[in-house]
């Protein structure tokens, strides 16, 4: 994913990553790290706390945003571990245009589940993983590459029984 995120040539200058907090915090530091190692140049890296755009029920106890970089004139790339509904990156792209006005967002996850209640289509992909409503992706990552990250499917049982 660094690769294809640095491929195209306005984005190897003015380039700012940022993760959504929790789910996307060590992969957006991964891609960072493989970044910089591949061109030789960092680029700015951010974390999004998306809580007061959500337009739904889903509330949580997360750190501030953290974005130290200026984006206004830069590409901005946003992660998150899984892409789902598409509602957790509607709140992201609100959050990041209240920062500033980037010349393009982009949007890299490590897993796209589908079954989307937004228009919303990520630019790079890990890995596609077609899911039913009634299973779940869980995603552990650590900031660095770990034997314990791990990729799994769970069924939800509540949602199996109806």
């Amino acid at each position: 994913m660094a690769h294809q995120i640095i491929e195209p040539e306005e984005a190897q200058s003015g380039l700012v990553v940022i993760g959504i907090r929790r789910g996307g915090e060590s992969l957006a530091r991964r891609l960072v790290s493989e970044i910089t190692a591949i061109s030789n140049e960092a680029p700015g890296l951010g974390f999004l706390n998306i809580n007061l755009y959500r337009d739904d029920d889903v509330a949580r106890e997360l750190p501030e945003s953290e974005i130290r970089s200026e984006i206004t004139g830069k590409t901005v790339v946003i992660v998150d571990d899984v892409l789902y509904t598409g509602r957790t990156v509607r709140a992201a792209l609100d959050a990041v245009t209240d920062l500033g006005r980037p010349r393009a967002i982009r949007l890299a996850v490590l897993i796209d589940r589908g079954l989307r209640e937004l228009p919303v289509q990520a630019d790079y992909v890990g890995k596609l993983i077609p899911t039913s409503r009634r299973e779940h992706i869980d995603v552990v990552l650590a900031p660095q590459r770990s034997d314990d990250d791990s990729v799994s499917l769970v069924i939800d049982e509540e949602r199996a029984a109806t």
